[in-house]
């Protein structure tokens, strides 16, 4: 008995075909222009870092926006200049030194018989080989980039390009506003403006609290390692204050790199007073100098902090984990305003109900 099957042909629309191959050509160009879009990116950002700054400057000073934004962004990059020039060297240097010993430092912890609570399980043996690879590695990396390494052209062109971008967009970002507010509706303008307004002070007082927060806790901790008699103590509060850039975790890492070196170099005293240090700094700075700094700029949970970091970590590198917080946090905005309508329907629904279902009041009742 022969079995015929029907074949059923499903053909696919010529716009849907257009689509896809729109949406390729797109992507292709994106990734080939991807540094050109960081780079825009990075201006966006710092003009909006620079925007709550360059209005107190204005209110001081009583000057125009475009003298007070030139005077702002190119007095700012002559003092990072000036720094770099005077700090960059030693500071990295003694980053590299630091570096270039940890594999000694980790030995001298093997030895001493301070890893043994690692056991049999090859943890300890993993520990020493990176940091023989980081020994390794890195402090080569330093040692480029002081001496630029015939890069020097390409670097400079790239932040001529973001501090004039930026410089720019300061110069006219009241135009930009007033662009976006005649493309909306009153209504419409009114909320999105405001949105912008709070996403720029949430951006810009991260940004300076950040700093901040990190100049300090690299200050004290390094501080610390240098009265504990640690070789190593302008490393350790440079690393200590980078990575306290990074929200929730930083902190944390550091700790497990300045409490080892402490106990390599000057012994288990030494240590034991560093993680005391760490500890109760971790706290003042939760507790104290994050919510006077801060203010409710950041105010998302431990949740999608650590899962902007990871996120924006992966798309960017350690550029993204340390913009993770506020570009969550202009998301959480952008989220909130656009349902902000949809939660108050469903608020007024609820209290519908619950008015609905409560009971009679007695007094109310006709008396029998």
């Amino acid at each position: 008995m022969t079995t015929w099957r029907r074949v059923v042909a499903t053909p696919i629309p010529v716009g849907t075909l257009l689509l896809a191959a729109a949406i390729a050509i797109l992507a292709a160009a994106i990734i080939s222009i991807r540094q050109t879009l960081l780079i825009v990116f990075l201006a966006i950002f710092l003009a909006l870092v620079f925007e709550v700054p360059l209005r107190a400057f204005m209110r001081a000073t009583r000057r125009g926006r475009g003298l007070s934004a030139t005077i702002l962004v190119l007095g700012s990059v002559v003092v990072v200049t000036v720094l770099a020039l005077l700090l960059l060297v030693p500071l990295a240097g003694s980053v590299r030194d630091f570096l270039q010993d940890l594999p000694e430092l980790v030995a001298d912890l093997r030895s001493s018989g301070e890893l043994d609570w690692l056991g049999d399980s090859g943890a300890a043996e993993n520990v020493q080989s990176g940091a023989d690879n980081l020994g390794a590695t890195i402090p080569d990396a330093i040692s480029a980039l002081l001496g630029l390494a015939g890069s020097a052209f390409s670097i400079g062109l790239l932040l001529f390009t973001l501090i004039f971008l930026t410089l720019f967009l300061l110069l006219d970002m009241d135009r930009l506003k007033d662009a976006v507010g005649s493309m909306l509706m009153p209504d419409d303008a009114d909320r999105w403006l405001a949105v912008w307004e709070r996403i720029t002070n949430t951006v810009s007082r991260w940004a300076i609290g950040a700093l901040t927060i990190a100049c300090i806790a690299g200050t004290v901790q390094g501080t610390t390692a240098y009265l504990l008699g640690s070789s190593y103590a302008i490393a350790l509060g440079v690393i200590a204050g980078l990575l306290d850039l990074i929200p929730n975790l930083g902190a944390t890492i550091a700790g497990f790199i300045l409490v080892p070196v402490l106990l390599a170099e000057e012994g288990l005293t030494a240590a034991l007073i560093m993680l005391a240090v760490v500890l109760v700094y971790q706290q003042v700075e939760n507790n104290l100098l994050g919510p006077t700094i801060y203010g409710k700029a950041v105010n998302i949970s431990a949740f999608f902090v650590i899962l902007g970091v990871t996120v924006f970590g992966a798309l960017l590198g350690v550029l993204g984990a340390l913009i993770a917080v506020p570009v969550t946090a202009s998301l959480q905005l952008v989220v909130q305003e656009v349902t902000k309508a949809r939660r108050a329907t469903v608020a007024a629904a609820r209290t519908a109900r619950d008015a609905a279902a409560a009971p009679v009041d007695d007094a109310s009742a006709p008396a029998s």
